[in-house]
């Protein structure tokens, strides 16, 4: 069975989430952006969600990390948590 590990940041819209990626691909970090924006418990962990298999995320975010380019800030991802910026940083 396919398994990832991700991190991911979520906040409640997009402009947001596109300027946290601005940011993100500027230089900052992923981890200090998560732990300072998402709304998400993870953030204080910097976005880490540990593994996990297909179908124990909502669709949207599943299709992106199990088809996702790794080690790359990917989104916005529109769930109905909100919006997500992810990095997929393993898959095997």
């Amino acid at each position: 069975m396919a398994r990832a590990s991700a991190r991911h940041i979520l906040v409640d819209s997009e402009d947001k989430c596109n300027e946290l990626k601005a940011k993100i691909e500027s230089g900052s970090d992923f981890a200090e952006i998560a732990r300072n924006f998402s709304t998400c418990p993870s953030g204080q962990q910097g976005g880490a969600l540990g593994e996990f298999g297909p179908g124990q995320m909502v669709r949207e975010f599943d299709e992106v990390v199990f088809s996702g380019e790794l080690n790359k800030v990917l989104g916005p991802v529109k769930t109905q948590f909100g919006y997500h910026l992810l990095e997929v940083t393993s898959r095997s």
